[in-house]
């Protein structure tokens, strides 16, 4: 298990460096000169120089880079150059927002899929499984920022029993945060259930042909008992999968959704950012994901090894 991890962990660290590098090199060649963007198409040559220099724009892009990743380890992101203030500080504020979005999201979505999946494939092709599959084929069908507009217009415009937008804040209490995330978090969540549902049937049906099953089968247990007992349990790994993949998916691509509920999270930070050309938030917020991303993919290869023992000797 040992060296299963140490691989691991090397494998998540070369990834975050090469990462840091095409991020920040990507976004630097994007046309548009921040400086410039602040002090409008009127501004002088020289006074745009000066903002550059006070930007350390006129760095090197290498110098530039050095500095920001070693920053990063320290925990300093830098300084925004539209609001000057620290880009850590306005990560904080804005995390604090789509943390719980995206885990409350993730939450309804295992709630969801998981039993409606499980269901399907023990009653399969009747009239239940069909039922089932045929909502999660909606499901996927559907875009989430049109169900997100129906679920303003029902459950906000027409019963008021949510805001249309907007959040309170942690401070108005747990109740009423999760209350005015309610309605984003659904709107996340089905879309992605819907997914996660009939990944599980299809792992389960897979499961239920294998012939330690057969044997289980043949030792007069059910094939319910079969499917608790023993097909779960081996369906978990590929369900596993799709909800690592599902959380970065749900901290990272939450901005049409945070639009729409005009929710200050990361997404509405990154929109606003690149709009305004602020580069140095930009880069911070992507990398910020991407190594939330690395690191919920590494935690799923350590699950991987405590669900099945042969993938450690395999690491």
């Amino acid at each position: 298990m040992g060296r299963y991890l140490a691989k691991r962990l090397l494998s998540l660290i070369v990834s975050l460096v090469i990462a840091s590098w095409v991020i920040f090199f990507v976004i630097e060649i994007a046309p548009g000169d921040p400086a410039s963007f602040m002090l409008g198409i009127n501004a002088q040559p020289d006074t745009i120089a000066a903002l550059r220099s006070e930007l350390g724009l006129d760095e090197e892009k290498f110098a530039r880079y050095i500095s920001w990743f070693t920053g990063m380890l320290q925990g300093d992101f830098g300084t925004s150059y539209t609001y000057r203030t620290p880009v850590a500080q306005m990560i904080a504020d804005r995390l604090w927002v789509s943390l719980p979005l995206a885990l409350y999201a993730l939450t309804l979505s295992t709630l969801i899929a998981l039993p409606a999946g499980i269901y399907a494939a023990a009653r399969r092709g009747r009239s239940g499984d069909v039922a089932v599959m045929g909502a999660t084929q909606l499901g996927v069908a559907v875009p989430n920022f049109w169900f997100a507009m129906m679920l303003v217009l029902v459950f906000a415009i027409n019963l008021r029993w949510f805001s249309a937008g907007g959040f309170v804040g942690w401070e108005a209490g747990p109740f009423a945060a999760l209350h005015s995330l309610t309605l984003p978090a659904i709107a996340l969540a089905l879309p992605q259930a819907a997914i996660l549902g009939r990944v599980m049937r299809s792992a389960l049906l897979d499961i239920l042909g294998e012939d330690f099953i057969r044997t289980a089968r043949a030792k007069g247990l059910s094939q319910r008992q079969a499917l608790w007992r023993h097909g779960l349990r081996n369906a978990l790994i590929p369900v596993l999968t799709i909800i690592g993949l599902q959380f970065s998916f749900l901290l990272a691509g939450a901005i049409i959704i945070e639009q729409v509920f005009y929710l200050p999270g990361l997404g509405r930070l990154v929109f606003q950012a690149i709009s305004a050309r602020d580069l140095i938030v930009v880069e911070s917020v992507v990398m910020l994901l991407v190594f939330a991303v690395i690191m919920v993919n590494f935690l799923v290869d350590l699950t991987y090894a405590l669900v099945d023992p042969r993938l450690r000797g395999r690491g």
